[in-house]
């Protein structure tokens, strides 16, 4: 199935329910909030960027909404259901933070893209089909040309277009990454975001934590701010103009690039 079939098979949920939602959620490891009264909804086709200083609750926030944490208080849903019950991996593309720095899988890229179809077909013997989905998200990315090239041997930014990859082959509608540029040069990181942008104008909703706040403020079309609680939600043009940046930092804080 073409992404564009598949997109279609699944624009009528998309049309009825958020992908994520969240409704006055507070969460701490301990007694000490980490989130607090966090309520927010992403809808199918966004590119949301959540930022904040560290120890922040960005990706406590980013566990909260993919259901690898339970609030203490409030609910979170991933494309309707609770998210902590959601079973349906094929839809969620996930890069952790640091995944681009990995120098531990001795594996190709093309065995790493081939894991996003372990959802749709288990761990059993790939089809025609199945290898051209593969294919495809290889290309997308500008990697077919590294496919049998060990996942050791990449760079930063390369590794971290492998992964992106592992996502579009399993079909996923949304793609969520936690500070994917850390470790990679600054030229690929204009190229990793230029790739971000081409895939949501695709259709994937993008969810992104970044401490770049300039490559954030160029790309995505909606902020957060957080620092335990939200101080900004809404267009990245009225964050910028506005002062939630130096309130959830606690300090004069400025832009350096951006929009």
């Amino acid at each position: 199935m073409s992404r564009t079939d598949h997109s279609e098979e699944r624009a009528a949920d998309a049309a009825v329910q958020p992908v994520v939602e969240l409704s006055n959620v507070d969460f701490g490891y301990t007694t000490t909030p980490v989130v607090e009264d966090i309520s927010l909804r992403i809808d199918s086709g966004e590119y949301v960027a959540v930022v904040g200083p560290n120890g922040s609750g960005k990706s406590t926030l980013m566990k909260l909404m993919l259901g690898l944490l339970r609030p203490d208080t409030g609910e979170t849903r991933l494309f309707g259901e609770a998210s902590h019950a959601f079973d349906d991996g094929s839809r969620i593309g996930y890069v952790a933070q640091h995944a681009s720095a990995s120098k531990e899988m001795p594996i190709t890229v093309r065995e790493v893209v081939k894991m996003g179809r372990f959802p749709h077909v288990g761990f059993g013997r790939l089809s025609d089909a199945d290898h051209r989905i593969v294919d495809d998200a290889l290309e997308t990315v500008g990697m077919a040309s590294f496919a049998n090239r060990r996942v050791t041997k990449l760079s930063g930014g390369q590794r971290q277009r492998a992964f992106i990859a592992r996502a579009l082959a399993g079909e996923a509608d949304l793609l969520v990454l936690d500070e994917p540029t850390v470790g990679v040069d600054a030229e690929s990181v204009d190229a990793f975001y230029d790739l971000l942008e081409s895939l949501n104008e695709d259709g994937i909703t993008i969810l992104l934590i970044e401490h770049d706040l300039g490559a954030v403020t160029d790309h995505a079309r909606r902020i957060v701010c957080l620092n335990r609680e939200v101080y900004f939600d809404g267009p990245t043009d009225e964050f910028v103009e506005s002062d939630a940046l130096a309130r959830a930092f606690g300090t004069a804080a400025t832009f350096v690039g951006g929009t």
